[in-house]
């Protein structure tokens, strides 16, 4: 694998382990995915990325869980910066279930210039642009019967076995 295809899955990596962090409520893990000093522009809210978690977490909050689902994915480098283009959709659903806005779906486009440190990718600046908003007020169903579940939180699965497979 050449050095740019591994800065690429690196970045598509980046991406990923923020939608982790905001779909199991992980601030740090969030938090994890910005340069010191990295800015956010997101729908409602603009600045920095302390700030952006201080707003963010509580709306998350707000609702019974979400999904998010990353698709294409470009990116254009320049030296140890690079600019990625994320295309993706973010599934939203709450209590109540007639209620538009804890039940719907957004297609959303990340827009992100990012940078390498010390071998690390990391977001300088992002524009989370919602580029549509689909109403799922009383579309969701319930499970069909016993299984594993996601939580929101560290207690999620993906937790412990990432302890388990991971230890020292």
């Amino acid at each position: 694998m050449s050095s740019e295809d591994s800065d690429r899955a690196a970045i598509r990596e980046l991406v990923c382990r923020y939608c982790r962090g905001v779909d199991r409520l992980d601030m740090d893990l969030v938090r994890s995915c910005y340069h010191e000093g990295g800015i956010d522009h997101h729908t409602g809210f603009d600045g920095p990325v302390e700030d952006y978690i201080a707003w963010v977490e509580p709306k998350l909050r707000g609702f019974d869980g979400t999904m998010h689902l990353v698709a294409n994915h470009l990116v254009e480098f320049a030296g140890s910066r690079a600019l990625s283009e994320t295309y993706g959709m973010a599934v939203h659903w709450g209590t109540p279930s007639d209620s538009p806005s804890v039940n719907f779906t957004s297609g959303f486009r990340y827009v992100d210039v990012v940078e390498r440190r010390d071998g690390e990718w990391r977001i300088l600046e992002r524009y989370a642009s919602r580029e549509w908003t689909r109403s799922d007020a009383n579309l969701f169903i319930p499970r069909e019967g016993p299984g594993p579940a996601g939580r929101r939180d560290r207690e999620d699965y993906v937790y412990r076995l990432r302890s388990q497979l991971l230890a020292p």
